[in-house]
């Protein structure tokens, strides 16, 4: 694809694909709406299922995430459709879903995505 065409995802109408997350012995649905070959920002349409929960990681990257649907639960709290919630680079945090809703939402990285578990790896290198 041209980098000055413009690219056009119906998330209505794309398949969702299971990302797999082995420390978590789980998967997360997701529909990929673009990467950035050169900044490697990315975003992504992700849905958490009724109950699951991302538990404390962190990332080198920062991220956003803009509530479409249900609610999700954070580490900072709880938000509605609507919300965006923006975590800083290397914060430590957990998110998810309302055990009784799956929760719908656009996440958005500023750089290459990363992810690292505490539980796997600990606190990260600053803490």
């Amino acid at each position: 694809m041209d980098e000055h065409e413009v690219k056009v995802v119906d998330t209505n109408t794309v398949p969702w694909t299971q990302l797999s997350v082995p420390e978590l012995n789980a998967s997360i649905l997701q529909k990929v709406c673009i990467v950035d070959g050169e900044t490697g920002m990315s975003v992504a349409k992700v849905c958490y299922k009724a109950g699951f929960t991302n538990v404390s990681h962190w990332h080198n990257c920062a991220h956003g995430m803009y509530v479409l649907d249900g609610i999700l639960v954070t580490s900072a709290g709880s938000f509605g459709p609507g919300s965006f919630v923006w975590f800083p680079e290397g914060t430590t945090m957990s998110h998810g879903a309302q055990g009784d809703n799956d929760v719908t939402f656009l996440f958005i990285t500023n750089k290459p995505f990363d992810i690292h578990y505490t539980h796997v790896e600990g606190p990260r290198p600053t803490e």
